[in-house]
């Protein structure tokens, strides 16, 4: 009798344990999606580091990647609780591969030097190496051993990842992608790679561009395939072999890679966007890189990246993904669509408008606030600025390099700072928006990050100036936030829900 209540109650413990390791599970496999950004350094007038990373505050970015480890930004993100995805250059492959000693070094001075002040997260070996810089291709997996075995004798193993990241031309025939598989002639590279990443717990990182997939298609996809735009009923991509459905190629690149890995019997490999973009100028004969196209294409990546599911062959695999790029790099070689595929320019103000998560935020159409005039004079502006900040009495301070309304770095930004202060504290002494025809009064809230404007009542409700207003510069919260509060309340919910279940189906088995 005893023997059988043990037995019984080992079985109890047994299910119980199962259940509260599915739990377990369940909470520590839920990984929020992120949309991070890459930084080249091929820039004119590059900002300084500091100012880089008040930038990325600035536009709420929490994940950033570098194509090497530039110690001036990495100095410059410490304490500032921003992931960062640091480079291994192309050249620095054969470097590091020559011995176990030189990867050691490579991470001390790039990686430990740093931790834990600067949260490094992941090494990017080389960029596109097996494609764009074959030489090194030999050395690649020697050099992720030899740099993770540093990791391990610095005992950063857990917390830093290494990859490389690839380009879809390592992947033959990308459509339909069930159809998909790695080029042959590279698979004594690409197997051990995948088999390295299955052993460290790492990602496939690939650089994923539905722009020069939609070029090189020559017409047979149609360009809102490419922009994830709604696709009409008669134009849906169909898969034949799955009869998976796919709504833009970005979701189909993804399937095509995943479907690649499983050709050569490797599973639970998640992929890692590293970059993914649009250019918004190009030459005369690159008629689909506009500023149009360019913002359609990043708002949309934002918004499906963010939804937090995965392709239609792996929809419980959430994708992380990194925009190319933060400031357009006008100094690399090529044609014109080469130089102009960042998102910012170098003053902070955005390229275009980044919309789809939040748009500015918007106060009461009772709470007026004055601004500067879209396509005032320039000249105009600094006057009215230096009138406002001087004899005007206008607190000017958080305008100061280094101050919360400082960025974006720019006339127009600077002077509806000055003019609304000035605005708020004299209208009822007789203060106007006006500064010769250059402001305008909105009830569009332009505050944005920190940088917070003060609003005043406007008792007849409405735009007083016939509904013109400046878009804010930037997004509040920012669009490479986490997840907005709607989906976290989903989240909460759905694991109430899963947690709810199991309680329930524990009840039966005890």
């Amino acid at each position: 009798m005893f023997e059988v209540d043990v037995l019984v109650n080992w079985r109890r413990h047994e299910k119980w344990s199962a259940i509260v390791l599915l739990l377990v599970s369940a909470m520590f496999f839920h990984v929020r999606a992120f949309v991070g950004i890459n930084i080249g350094t091929h820039v004119s007038n590059l900002p300084p580091a500091s100012n880089v990373v008040s930038m990325l505050k600035l536009y709420k970015i929490t994940h950033v990647r570098l194509y090497d480890a530039d110690g001036q930004l990495l100095k410059a993100l410490a304490n500032s609780s921003i992931e960062v995805m640091v480079g291994v250059t192309n050249e620095e492959v054969l470097k590091i591969g020559k011995s176990p000693s030189v990867a050691a070094a490579w991470i001390n001075k790039n990686v430990a030097l740093y931790i834990p002040a600067t949260n490094i997260t992941a090494i990017a070996v080389g960029s596109e190496v097996l494609t764009s810089f074959p030489n090194a291709g030999p050395f690649l997996i020697r050099v992720m051993k030899y740099l993770h075995k540093a990791l391990v004798a610095a005992n950063l193993n857990l917390q830093v990842k290494v990859s490389t990241p690839q380009s879809m031309d390592v992947v033959v025939t990308s459509f339909p992608p069930s159809t998909a598989t790695f080029n042959s002639s590279l698979n004594s590279t690409i197997y051990p790679l995948l088999q390295f990443l299955k052993d460290t717990k790492s990602y496939y990182m690939l650089n994923v561009y539905p722009y020069y997939g939609y070029m090189k298609g020559n017409g047979i996809f149609p360009l809102d395939y490419a922009l994830f735009r709604p696709l009409s009923i008669n134009r849906r991509i169909v898969d034949p072999n799955t009869l998976l459905h796919y709504t833009n190629m970005f979701d189909a690149m993804l399937d095509a890679t995943y479907h690649s890995i499983k050709s050569l019997n490797f599973s639970g490999i998640p992929i890692m966007v590293t970059e993914s973009g649009w250019p918004w100028s190009g030459g005369a004969n690159e008629t689909y890189a506009t500023k149009k196209n360019a913002e359609i294409y990043v708002n949309n990546l934002i918004g499906r990246v963010l939804n937090g599911s995965g392709p239609p062959s792996e929809p419980t695999n959430p994708v992380n993904a990194y925009v190319y790029e933060l400031f357009s790099e006008d100094q690399k070689p090529g044609p014109m669509s080469e130089k102009n595929w960042g998102v910012l320019s170098t003053d902070g103000s955005a390229i275009y408008r980044l919309s789809l998560i939040s748009s500015s935020v918007t106060g009461s159409s009772s709470v007026v606030y004055c601004v500067a005039k879209d396509g005032a004079d320039p000249g105009k502006l600094q006057s009215g600025l230096n009138w406002a900040c001087g004899q005007g009495g206008a607190n000017c301070s958080a305008i100061q390099p280094g101050q919360p309304c400082f960025l974006p770095d720019n006339v127009v930004n600077h002077a509806s700072y000055a003019y609304n202060d000035y605005y708020q504290k004299m209208q009822g002494n007789g203060g106007t928006c006006d500064f010769e025809g250059t402001a305008t009064l909105t009830n569009t809230n332009p505050s944005h990050g920190s940088c917070v404007y003060i609003g005043s009542a406007n008792a007849g409700g409405g735009n007083t100036d016939g509904g013109a207003s400046v878009p804010a510069p930037s997004l509040s919260p920012g669009p490479f936030s986490n997840f907005p509060s709607s989906s976290s309340k989903l989240e909460a919910q759905l694991f109430h829900f899963l947690l709810s279940s199991m309680l329930l189906s524990a009840s039966f088995l005890l």
